[in-house]
């Protein structure tokens, strides 16, 4: 059975810009993409600490280097300027996905790289709540 898992995840990118006129999309640095796993085109979950929205939109690079996060089109108006946000990719597979992750501080600089980071087995047993 295929299971869709967590590959990619960019924690608390802070938002440098909001463009409700553009096409749509999220503008992440190529270096991050690349940290991740991401590609251009490929769908993302975004999730606003500051607003709790949670938008699909897809990825659109911008320069490496530039630390620019960009919300771009009808999600501009869920995740603003300065939101410090998650952002998540997603990926099936039969075997547990070893995520790629990254963790950012408030400039957009890897603080904390994770390559292949997850369960490499099966999760425990669940709990039993009494």
């Amino acid at each position: 059975m295929l299971r869709t898992q967590l590959k990619s995840k960019i924690h608390l990118a802070r938002i440098t810009d909001a463009n409700v006129d553009y096409e749509g999309s999220i503008s992440i640095p190529e270096d991050l993409m690349q940290a991740v796993d991401l590609w251009p085109g490929e769908k993302v979950l975004v999730a606003s600490r500051d607003t709790g929205a949670r938008v699909e939109t897809y990825v659109f690079p911008a320069p490496a280097g530039s630390a620019a996060v960009l919300m771009n089109g009808a999600a501009a108006r869920l995740v603003h300027k300065g939101d410090r946000v998650t952002i998540m990719a997603f990926g099936m597979s039969e075997k547990p996905i070893r995520a790629k992750r990254v963790l950012l501080n408030e400039r957009n600089e890897v603080v904390r790289s994770e390559s292949g980071v997850g369960r490499a087995t099966l999760p425990p047993e669940p709990l039993t709540l009494l």
